[in-house]
């Protein structure tokens, strides 16, 4: 009788040496790996187009949202905008194009846009160029935001930010760090992941 604690004991330590063996080893290939636009495969070339087309979609829908408001009920109404419709907006594109689309910064406004972790050096190095990063078939993109003109007023240097926008965004975005830009600054980027199948 005294035996069986021991069998227990040796069964129990048998059974952790297998399912430590059993887990697979990092796969190299669950990495994002940076590739040059020059050498992307043609099914990366699909993905990459895909991805510009939902940048392209999500800019002018947001864009042409920001300047509508803007005509009828004043800059800060923007903010709001930005705060409740644009993450609306970046959902509707995701689904419309079977990918996922969001923008992040590296001086945000809203916390929930910080960037995803493969995008997280490249945005500490600020890239300012178009980037592509591949893993396991899947195709992600960082794409610029050049901040425009029509912009200054909600990102421009605070003396110049009209008071009814400094008072919106001092209670939709408490934390705000996105302001103090020029025009034609880097202002953030669009980040895509394009699953892997997007591109067959």
């Amino acid at each position: 009788m005294r035996r069986l604690p021991i069998v227990t004991a040796a069964v129990a330590v048998l059974l952790l040496v297998m399912s430590g063996c059993g887990q697979p080893a990092q796969d190299a290939g669950s990495v994002w790996q940076s590739v040059s636009e020059a050498n992307l495969t043609k099914g990366q070339m699909a993905q990459r187009e895909k991805a510009l087309a939902a940048r392209d979609a999500m800019f002018t829908s947001l864009k042409s949202r920001l300047m509508e408001v803007v005509g009828s009920e004043g800059p800060a109404a923007a903010i709001t905008v930005c705060s409740q419709e644009a993450p609306q907006i970046a959902k509707r594109i995701s689904q419309e194009h079977g990918l996922t689309i969001r923008r992040t910064s590296f001086r945000l406004r809203n916390p929930a846009n910080s960037p995803p972790n493969w995008a997280e050096q490249l945005v500490a190095d600020r890239a300012a160029e178009p980037t592509y990063l591949t893993r396991d078939g899947q195709l992600a993109a960082l794409l610029p935001i050049r901040l425009q003109a029509q912009c200054l007023m909600c990102h421009g240097p605070t003396d110049s930010i009209p008071d009814p926008v400094k008072a919106a965004l001092a209670k939709q975005y408490p934390t705000d760090q996105a302001t103090g830009f020029q025009d034609g600054d880097l202002r953030g980027w669009f980040c895509v992941e394009v699953p892997a199948d997007a591109g067959s």
